[in-house]
């Protein structure tokens, strides 16, 4: 049971079904209370009938609810499914903006057309029966005039009515003199005129009885009296054929007084044959101003439906035109033709740009999938100059961009791991396990303004008593000083340790031709000799402008006496106890920078509690707004601190450099050496 309602759950979020908004967990929960309420209505009935009908109302309540809230759904999943691609969202657009309107018009047009149409067949046939109206009424005011004349020429009734039934024709004539029958030209009996009559319209529709007659009443005034003439024509299946001569079936409808509907009387004519495919029928009821002959009120007791084809009416419409009507036929298909053109046209350009913002959009689709994969070597084709081109264009400079990014990335990674690996290097040469002379303590420091420093110091011990001690600078900073310092440490290494040979002649230093003595053991190298060597193999090993500040010495504890060398560096100071101070300067220029340079030594005699303190311009020469941390401060720190262990004068020293630096960024290598005879 369980995996089936695994396999429908997966089913239903495969295709969007399951529910996610709140709208759709609504929609469940109403379904299933309405489901719920099903349930228990069929078991209710099989106990108590009343109850479960009482739960009917809300069922059939819970279950529109429930219709109405899919529908809603269904509408969204159908949007979320269709409108999701460019093209079919233009689609609908084009449909909204475009299609349904265009449906309006020609729903209204046609709409327009077939009201016209029909209007147009129902005055044909009224226009005739006007016509017949106004004939009639000729006709009766002929006839009134040439009575009233007859009368007054004292002319007898009993001749008006022989000359009446010989003259009259179809219409059924009757006169009066004064309300008194004057002649009758039927057998048929009329009642004297209506006083309810209107006057201002003497030929009308009347209703007599339960017959239609076409009737005109004309009075004139004559010798003998009032004259009234009235002239009726039936309203029949033959005037009906009359008035659908050449046009259609029309129909008679006579309306019930008592139920208000309509019921056919008379039915002539019928539809012509249609002359071409869309020549559809017509049908259209008008309703016809009738009089009651017995109290002259006004109804509309009767209309009149026309059936017909368009092509008929077609031909009555332009029948009056004559020649004309050709030259507006082929004016009204060129017309049709030229729309045709155009619509034709548009559809092509809107087909086309559709396809053009489509095939970009996919294109840009397809390219962020690539991108979504990794691939950035991938562009998109331009074959256009408008502005999805322009944006393709920035997206293949996004992706090239990023491309390089990720190159440089990698490098700069690699370089980082380079770095990491010379940092881990370097740290391996400063010197991590510092021996101290039982006359002698000795500590360094050295904090790098970048990944890896140039600055350089080192301690050597060469026997229980004996110490070398080195601080130098290398020009620049980064990798290439590093490399320096790092060749500067194993160069003094080599040489202290190791030992050098002695040159028979000073100045040969760096000859090529030099003659070698045996060598000396290093322990018995003066630090003057082994800045000679050590500048004689840099300037030939490095490029010129690479050079190195180096203070050599070595102490000998037996009679605690510090022989150095300096060349070029920061003179170190020797803080006597009693507050004396002493530069050791002697040496010569900085190495690697000239060849054949001797170095001058000194010497100096250590009392306890004297401090040597060397250091680099990275401790002095930091600037704020109140200038350098200078010289002088950094004695002062060192003197008021003198008693304290030597790593703690440095974290003091260190301390109050950054807070001279504050917030900017440490401008060098900051390097402090520290000894303190004991």
């Amino acid at each position: 049971m369980r995996p089936r309602l695994r396999q429908l759950r997966a089913w239903l979020e495969k295709n969007g079904l399951s529910p996610k908004g709140k709208l759709a967990f609504m929609t469940w929960y109403i379904l299933a209370l309405d489901l719920l309420l099903f349930a228990i209505q069929k078991v209710a009935s099989l106990f108590r009938s009343s109850f479960g009908q009482s739960l009917t109302g809300w069922i059939i309540f819970l279950s529109l609810i429930v219709i109405v809230f899919f529908v809603v759904l269904a509408a969204r999943w159908l949007s979320s499914r269709l409108l999701w691609r460019l093209r079919n969202r233009l689609i609908v657009t084009y449909i909204f903006i475009g299609v349904i309107p265009a449906v309006l018009l020609i729903t209204l047009a046609v709409g327009g057309l077939y009201l016209s149409a029909g209007q147009f067949a129902t005055f044909i046939v009224t226009s005739r029966l006007d016509s017949e109206l106004e004939s009639l009424e000729a006709s009766n005011l002929v006839i009134a005039r040439r009575l009233a004349a007859e009368l007054d020429t004292g002319r007898q009734a009993d001749t008006l009515r022989y000359r009446s039934s010989n003259t009259w024709g179809q219409s059924h004539v009757c006169a009066w003199l004064d309300n008194q029958p004057l002649l009758n030209s039927s057998d048929v009996q009329l009642a004297p005129v209506p006083p309810g009559y209107p006057s201002e319209q003497t030929a009308r529709v009347v209703r007599d009885a339960a017959n239609f007659f076409l009737r005109a009443t004309t009075t004139i005034v004559t010798k003998n009296g009032m004259l009234t003439v009235v002239s009726s024509r039936p309203l029949d299946q033959r005037k009906l054929l009359g008035l659908a001569t050449d046009l259609g079936q029309v129909t008679l409808y006579v309306r019930d007084p008592r139920t208000g509907g309509r019921y056919p009387t008379y039915s002539v004519g019928d539809i012509p044959p249609p002359q071409r495919t869309l020549d559809r029928d017509v049908g259209f009821l008008a309703d016809i101003s009738v009089v009651n002959w017995a109290d002259g009120s006004v109804s509309s007791a009767a209309s009149i439906s026309v059936e017909t084809r368009l092509s008929k009416l077609y031909d009555h419409l332009f029948a009056a035109l004559g020649d004309l009507a050709a030259s507006i036929k082929f004016g009204l298909v060129v017309g049709v033709i030229v729309l045709g053109v155009f619509v034709a046209i548009a559809i092509y350009i809107g087909t086309g740009l559709t396809r053009s913002v489509t095939g970009a959009v996919a294109q840009l689709y397809q390219a962020t999938t690539h991108v979504n994969r990794g691939d950035f070597s991938h562009r998109i084709a331009i074959a256009s100059n408008d502005q999805i081109a322009a944006l393709a264009s920035s997206f293949n400079l996004m992706t090239e961009s990023i491309e390089k990014l990720i190159v440089e990335q990698k490098e700069k990674h690699r370089l980082e791991n380079e770095i990491t690996i010379a940092q881990e290097v370097q740290a391996q040469l400063f010197p991590r396990h510092i021996s101290q002379l039982p006359s002698l303590e000795v500590y360094g420091f050295c904090r790098p303004a970048r990944s890896v420093s140039g600055d350089y110091y080192d301690f050597l011990t060469t026997g229980s008593e004996k110490l070398i001690l080195a601080v130098g600078d290398v020009s620049g900073k980064g990798i290439s000083a590093a490399l320096l310092m790092a060749t500067i440490h194993s160069a003094v290494r080599a040489y202290s340790m190791e030992g050098i040979p002695i040159l028979r002649q000073a100045q040969a230093v760096g000859a090529g031709e030099a003659k070698y003595d045996p060598i000396v053991p290093g322990a018995e190298v003066s630090p003057g000799t082994l800045l000679s060597l050590l500048n004689h193999q840099l300037y030939h090993s490095t490029p010129m402008e690479k050079y190195a500040t180096l203070f050599l010495a070595t102490y000998d504890g037996a009679d605690r006496r510090l022989t150095f060398s300096n060349a070029g560096h920061l003179p170190p100071m020797l803080l006597g106890a009693n507050g004396s101070i002493r530069r050791l300067e002697d040496g010569g220029t900085v190495v690697g920078l000239f060849d054949d340079i001797r170095y001058d030594e000194g010497s100096a005699q250590l009392r306890p509690g004297d401090i040597f303190l060397a250091y680099s311009d990275g401790v002095t020469e930091p600037e704020n707004d109140f200038g350098e941390f200078g010289e002088p401060r950094l004695i002062e720190l060192v003197q008021e601190n003198r008693d304290l262990p030597l790593e703690r004068i440095t974290e003091i020293v260190t301390a109050a450099v950054d807070d001279w630096i504050g917030s900017a960024e440490q401008p060098d290598d900051v390097t402090l050496v520290l000894a303190r005879a004991r």
